[in-house]
């Protein structure tokens, strides 16, 4: 088969859906890659590079587009990209379309079958190209709230690990998930006071063991949220359903109840985002202030650290592109019950049922 990649079109979306040694792995299975020129650069990855491993670059997106059997891509098709799409060919990338109702029409209208990345899920409920950009994304939501609660940038002015003899910065991380352990695995190394909440207390047993009783656990409900909301300084939402739009479990009153110059970066704003005050930024503008607490709503995240994340999602994509190019998609669904859930279009239909419940 003939794969395409076209180079990212979002906002300073510098990853890129393949890397050289992903090439060679194609190219050892028989099958032809095409590569649009400089799609790598963002990610240090250059032309030269995917020459070597045996890749074919082409001058235009349009040309991977209409030649390509599969197009794998990191985000979601942009508007710009829309009229790219056909029935006959795979798409294979983060879709989250329970946020996207306008690329959901699109992509029923014109019959294009699409694998999302996010809603592979293996017998145990595991999302394993997921799991890379959650770990990703929860580790530089406590890095870039740290850096929004400095006063230059609008925030309280605390340090998270304080000093001695001074309160360190308390940070609330809804949702213990990857995302969510993460967060707080980069805010306890800074020496922040830590509080995750969630709704699974098997989840809170397992959390409160691996960091060693050094953090505080609390059972999701509204008398927690809120009470933790409260005291937060950096609040960190990371609530996750697979393929559904993520609940809203921080209303807009508790966010008034924060105090001026907290930080709010709600990573689950790429399904549509938990906090109720959230909305969709860009990595231009990345913070905007409401109701005097800095919210940061980037939906990629991964991508302000391009070389690390290109590389981390090669890792777990590849195998499913080998078995979509191998078998062809018929097969391979039949073959592998966790690629079968990554369908979220075929035919014009829905076929992934949160995606499906979420888009009515």
């Amino acid at each position: 088969m003939l794969i395409g990649i076209p180079k990212e079109t979002k906002d300073c979306e510098y990853r890129v859906a393949i890397t050289p040694g992903g090439v060679q792995a194609l190219k050892a299975h028989g099958h032809k890659v095409l590569i649009e020129n400089n799609a790598g650069l963002g990610s240090g990855i250059t032309n030269a590079e995917f020459s070597t491993a045996g890749a074919e670059l082409v001058g235009s997106a349009a040309e991977v587009w209409q030649r390509a059997d599969i197009v794998m891509k990191i985000k979601e098709p942009q508007v710009s990209e829309y009229g790219f799409l056909r029935a006959e060919q795979i798409l294979y990338t983060y879709l989250h379309l329970a946020a996207q109702p306008q690329l959901t029409k699109v992509l029923l209208d014109k019959g294009v079958t699409s694998v999302a990345y996010e809603t592979i899920e293996l017998d145990n409920g595991t999302l394993p190209l997921l799991t890379p950009m959650s770990e990703v994304a929860g580790r530089m939501a406590t890095q870039i709230g740290a850096h929004c609660l400095e006063k230059n940038s609008g925030g309280k002015g605390i340090l998270l690990g304080g000093v001695p003899g001074v309160q360190r910065g308390h940070v609330v991380i809804i949702g213990g998930g990857v995302a969510g352990s993460n967060a707080a695995k980069v805010a306890l190394g800074m020496g922040a006071r830590v509080t995750i909440i969630d709704i699974d207390a098997k989840r809170l047993a397992y959390l409160d063991d691996v960091f060693f009783n050094r953090i505080d656990t609390m059972m999701s409900s509204a008398e927690n949220i809120s009470a933790a909301v409260r005291t937060a300084d950096l609040l960190i939402g990371t609530v996750l359903v697979t393929g559904a739009r993520a609940p809203v479990l921080v209303s807009t009153e508790l966010i008034k109840s924060m105090e001026a110059g907290s930080v709010v970066v709600d990573v689950a704003i790429d399904q549509g985002g938990c906090i109720e005050t959230s909305k969709v930024t860009t990595h231009a503008e990345p913070v905007f202030k409401c109701h005097e607490v800095m919210h940061y709503g980037i939906d990629n995240i991964p991508g302000c650290v391009p070389r690390t994340s290109s590389y981390a999602i090669t890792n777990v994509t590849l195998q499913y592109a080998l078995l979509l190019a191998d078998m062809g998609y018929t097969d391979a669904i039949n073959a592998s019950p966790a690629l079968r859930r990554g369908i979220n279009t075929y035919g014009g239909k829905i076929t992934h049922p949160a995606v499906a419940a979420t888009a009515g």
